[in-house]
């Protein structure tokens, strides 16, 4: 019979080697999320920051192309037969009352019609149908106080893509644009809307 040599292996110490691998790797992993979630919040920040920046920096923006526009809309008006001799910047309807609530970036007045302008640095389909909805509260709002006037509608920015002029003059509104150093005035096909 051959003699047979049988190795012994203590089972016991690979088992607490391997165990102790396994306990520090997950010290390693728990190190890990913890670094990871501390630079995912202080990634959070940093982007809720610029945010915040780029939010008052098109505000600011937004503010100086409203004062660029509003003084002039009068003069430019004219050209289509449209006197106001009233204008009002950021005219706020609060009506608790009847839950009517909106802000108009400028409204042009005469005694039998307003206008009701919309100004944005890049003006966008849903800026459009914004001011629809504040056009419709508008008339509501005015046939509650019996103003039978009529309301126009205009929409104003820097940027306006063809596809979004088209889509605002087909729903009724005029359309003001930079020209060089002024602005230009489109008016919509056919009549003007009236709300």
């Amino acid at each position: 019979m051959e003699n047979t040599q049988v190795q012994s292996v203590n089972y016991s110490d690979n088992y607490n080697e391997v165990w102790a691998i396994l306990q520090e790797n997950a010290k390693q992993m728990k190190k890990s999320e913890e670094d990871f979630e501390k630079q995912s919040k202080k990634y959070d920040k940093q982007i809720n920051d610029l945010n915040k920046r780029f939010g008052e920096f098109s505000n600011r923006f937004g503010e100086v192309v409203e004062y660029m526009i509003a003084p002039n809309l009068r003069e430019k008006f004219k050209e289509f037969g449209l006197i106001f001799p009233q204008a009002c910047s950021n005219k706020d309807v609060s009506d608790y009352e009847n839950n009517i609530f909106f802000e108009v970036d400028v409204m042009l007045e005469d005694g039998d019609k307003a206008m009701l302008v919309e100004i944005k640095t890049n003006l966008l389909k849903k800026d459009v149908d914004e001011h629809i909805e504040r056009l419709e509260k508008m008339r509501k709002y005015a046939d509650l106080r019996g103003d039978k006037r009529n309301f126009l509608g205009s929409v104003a920015g820097v940027i306006i893509k063809k596809n979004i002029k088209d889509y605002a003059l087909n729903k009724g509104f005029f359309v003001v644009e930079p020209s060089g150093e002024d602005f230009h005035i489109t008016a919509p096909q056919g009549k003007p809307k009236k709300w």
